[in-house]
């Protein structure tokens, strides 16, 4: 007998509709796979069904007209199978398992379930309907069925079986204790009725999506509260497509996790990390300024939207002007009592707003301050939490007013570096933040922290870096220096507020004869250390300068002083151990570049020498009517730098014609990170190509053209324009080695003078050329040479070949002599000796008469104790 196929009844279909319409697969027995066959009274097959076929693989033409028992049971079993056929044709029924094989030979086999029912034939002869059902199939329905009733019944998790109208058809146990009520009370319902709308519009698309393709959802978050609880919970939802026996789709099936909890734990170590990362971020970019106001800045970029809405900073007024008496921590319950600490009180110092950001457009601060603007000075209330909170250097929390407030809390946290309160921060959230909680008050105090000690730290800076500025102005030398036989303009820039005051320098020295030593150098490193290492080697250059040494024994005494200064020991041997040493604090060694140069406006030579400088540039005239010359780089041997030690220095000696330009200058004019250093130099040489310019327009022109960058480092440029001594300005005579030479010296400055206009200086000249001419003769070697000297002063230099150096003494009341040197410094403004590459030079200085003075009135005359000071 066929199987016959049926259509499961649609719920709410009307019964009596249903049994009149044809059944398309899917209905349960095409999971069973029933098949039926008859056998004839003969006992053999008599009918084959299709479904029969199926089971057995055998059509009809193979399975009619054979022995049921024969053909599909086993030949032990045989015997048993034809007396129980037999007494099914007797008339009585029989149900049982029975193991068949395929004939054929192929293997196939299995456990059939039979129904056997007696029949009668049209002829009233005795036959039987045999109904198969396949065991193996039943056995996996019987499992599926243990299955299904274990999710339903026994899982822990909610389960979910929706109909394809996305009604709900079935719900487990473990959803019904969560949802509330019986579990056939969920049939029919929506998930509408379990999620707020958002959330259940998200899920219904959720299941639509399924329904129609097919495809998984897997771990949908979903959010929604349970009956009688007030907190949400957090589901995570996976939903498939259910199918029947033909593949047919009949519904959805979901499964819901609470995974709450787990939200919890997620977004608490997700907190944790964001936390540890805006702590980070913190350490990297808070205090890369050394600047106040730039690090309170960086404090709200930091924060601002990353932790809160809005951010404040409230500094101390005083801190900012630089005064040192800050308010000190208070001490209290909790707080450490620290030293000096007392009547000074955080909240009656003035503060002033040196910052403010919002990632809300127009949204003020709540609470006392809150309309107080950036750059504004306040006082905050004795009762308000601002001021409790400098009092007492705690953290305060502030929380919403009302609903319809837009700032709904705010943590005000004191800025503490060093047990000293430095200002005041505050980190507000807006209406729809999270509000701040144990953990946001422990990262706040700690961002404020850190910007406490780098704002304290830019306080110390700041202090430093005036101080060196003042120290390195200090000992610049003052306006635009006066040289004889030099046009000098100079220009000192130093670092902007961000850098550290370096140990530029450059000085005019007057040396005797009228000459000028012209230096430029840097030392390296920067701050207080590096200003201090620079006026100690430029007052060493002073020291060395008035000894009137050749540039390159300048250089190599100086040499000395700067190892001096880098080795706790002093000398050669400590400052080179401290240079190499791998575990040597390098800021200890200094290290610095010099130029020295000595001009002589007599011979309009320059001799210059450079220990690891910038090499000077030289602009020659042009001719009338060419064009302007470039710059020369003057090809001078660069030594090492001062500190070094080890290596001699060379000096060259340089002609320089008249109007010519000569510039000394530090690194930073030429050095910069955006261009190479010979890009910098072929600049400035061509900045200075034009030395007719005024020699001031010259310098502003150098700063301008080039760019220089000046806020990366300091500058020093220091330009001298050459003007010679006239030829009628200088008289020089050699005289021979004879005692008549004393007159001849006399007579030659009695000549001079008048011609100079300077009568008034005739005796006091004469006498004391009289003096060193005699000394010469009488200790000195071979000719003699005498020269003078107009310009700024009346200068009487006297050569002579012995490099024997005259003192000074104080003459005994019977010494006949001694005394010349001693009434040479009465009556000058100052003498002195040097030596030369042939001997020596002895010289003094005279002041020219004041304009309108008569012709006595230049004489200097001395007293009597000076008289006497040199008889007793």
């Amino acid at each position: 007998m066929p199987a016959q196929t049926h259509q499961a009844r649609v719920p709410g279909e009307p019964l009596h509709d249903s049994l009149w319409h044809s059944s398309p697969p899917g209905s349960i027995y095409d999971y069973i796979k029933v098949a039926s066959f008859s056998i004839g009274p003969d006992g053999l097959i008599d009918q084959w069904s299709l479904r029969a076929e199926e089971l057995f693989g055998l059509g009809a033409a193979q399975a009619v007209g054979r022995d049921p028992v024969d053909a599909f049971m086993p030949p032990e079993l045989r015997a048993d199978g034809h007396r129980k056929v037999a007494e099914i044709l007797d008339g009585k029924e029989w149900t049982g398992l029975i193991p068949f094989r395929i004939p054929g030979g192929n293997g196939a086999h299995g456990v059939a379930e039979i129904y056997v029912m007696p029949t009668q034939t049209e002829s009233a002869e005795r036959a039987a309907l045999c109904v198969v059902v396949d065991v193996r199939a039943l056995r996996r329905i019987e499992s599926d069925l243990a299955a299904s009733q274990a999710i339903f019944g026994q899982s822990p998790f909610g389960f979910l079986l929706f109909g394809t109208d996305l009604t709900v058809q079935r719900a487990n146990r473990r959803f019904a204790t969560v949802f509330g009520g019986a579990v056939e009370e969920h049939r029919g319902r929506t998930v509408h009725d379990y999620l707020p709308p958002h959330e259940a519009d998200r899920m219904a698309e959720a299941l639509r999506r399924v329904l129609e393709t097919g495809e998984s959802v897997t771990d949908l978050r979903i959010t929604g509260a349970t009956p009688g609880c007030r907190d949400d919970r957090h589901w995570s939802i996976n939903l498939y497509r259910v199918h029947d026996g033909t593949g047919r789709p009949i519904g959805i099936a979901g499964l819901g996790t609470d995974v709450t909890r787990r939200h919890l734990a997620a977004r608490e170590a997700a907190g944790v990390r964001r936390n540890l990362a805006l702590l980070n971020e913190a350490g990297h970019r808070i205090g890369n300024s050394l600047d106040l106001e730039t690090t309170a800045r960086e404090l709200l970029d930091v924060t601002v939207p990353g932790f809160c809405d809005l951010a404040a900073v409230d500094l101390y007024q005083g801190l900012l002007l630089g005064d040192d008496d800050r308010p000190a921590r208070p001490h209290g319950p909790g707080l450490p009592s620290l030293p000096g600490q007392g009547a000074r009180r955080a909240p009656s110092a003035p503060l002033r707003r040196v910052a403010f950001a919002s990632a809300v457009s127009d949204a003020p601060l709540s609470g006392p301050g809150a309309l107080v603007a950036v750059g504004e000075t306040h006082r905050y209330p004795a009762a308000s939490p601002g001021a409790m909170a400098l009092r007492t250097a705690r953290t305060r929390l502030v929380e919403g007013s009302g609903p319809d407030e837009l700032v709904q809390s705010t943590l005000i946290v004191p800025m503490v570096a060093h047990d000293t309160v430095v200002g005041l921060a505050q980190f507000s959230r807006t209406k729809g933040s999270e509000p701040f909680g144990e953990r946001d008050r422990a990262v706040a105090v700690e961002l404020a922290a850190r910007a406490a000690v780098c704002i304290d730290n830019a306080r110390l800076y700041r202090r430093e870096h005036e101080r060196a500025l003042i120290l390195q102005r200090s000992l610049l030398p003052p306006g635009d220096p006066e040289a004889a036989g030099l046009d000098i303009a100079c220009r000192y820039l130093p670092g902007n507020a961000a850098t550290e005051v370096g140990g530029d320098w450059f000085d005019v020295i007057e040396l005797p004869g009228h000459r000028t030593a012209l230096v430029v150098g840097d030392v390296m490193g920067r701050g207080l250390r590096a200003a201090v290492a620079m006026g100690e080697l430029r007052t060493a250059v002073r020291t060395l300068a008035l000894l009137d040494l050749e540039p390159a024994e300048v250089l190599t005494a100086l040499d000395e002083v700067a190892r001096g200064l880098g080795a706790s020991g002093g000398g050669q041997q400590a400052s080179r151990a401290a240079l190499h040493s791998r575990d040597a604090d390098r800021s200890e060694v200094y290290l610095a570049t010099c130029v020295y140069a000595v001009y002589d406006p007599v011979t309009r030579r320059c001799t210059i020498a450079n220990a690891g400088h910038m090499p000077p540039v030289l602009v020659e005239p042009a001719e009338e009517g060419a064009e302007p010359r470039p710059g020369l780089l003057l090809e001078i041997p660069t030594g090492m730098p001062l500190g070094v030690g080890g290596e001699p220095f060379e000096e060259v000696e340089v002609e320089l014609p008249e109007g010519a330009l000569l510039a000394l200058y530090t690194d930073g004019l030429v050095e910069s990170r955006d261009h190479p250093l010979e890009e910098g130099l072929r600049g400035l040489r061509d900045a200075v190509a034009d030395p007719a310019r005024p020699l001031e327009e010259v310098c502003d022109h150098v700063l301008n053209t080039l760019n220089t960058r000046h806020g990366e480092d300091d500058i020093a440029l220091l330009m001298a324009r050459v003007q010679g001594l006239p030829v009628d300005a200088v008289g020089d005579w050699q005289l021979p080695r004879e005692a008549r030479s004393v007159g001849r010296a006399r007579e030659l400055a009695r000549a001079k003078l008048p011609a100079w206009g300077l009568e008034g200086l005739l005796d006091t000249t004469e006498l004391l050329v009289s003096e060193l001419v005699t000394n010469a003769l009488r200790y000195g070697e071979g000719e003699i040479r005498l020269r003078l000297l107009l310009d700024r002063t009346l200068v009487c230099e006297v050569w002579d070949a012995n490099l024997a150096q005259p003192r000074r003494r104080r003459a005994r009341d019977t010494d006949e002599g001694g005394r010349g040197l001693q009434l040479v410094g009465l009556l000058s403004a100052g003498w002195g000796t040097r030596r030369t590459h042939r001997g020596k030079t002895v010289w003094f200085e005279l002041p020219l008469p004041m304009p309108g003075c008569g012709p006595g009135e230049a004489v200097t005359e001395l007293s009597a104790e000076q008289l006497l000071s040199m008889y007793g």
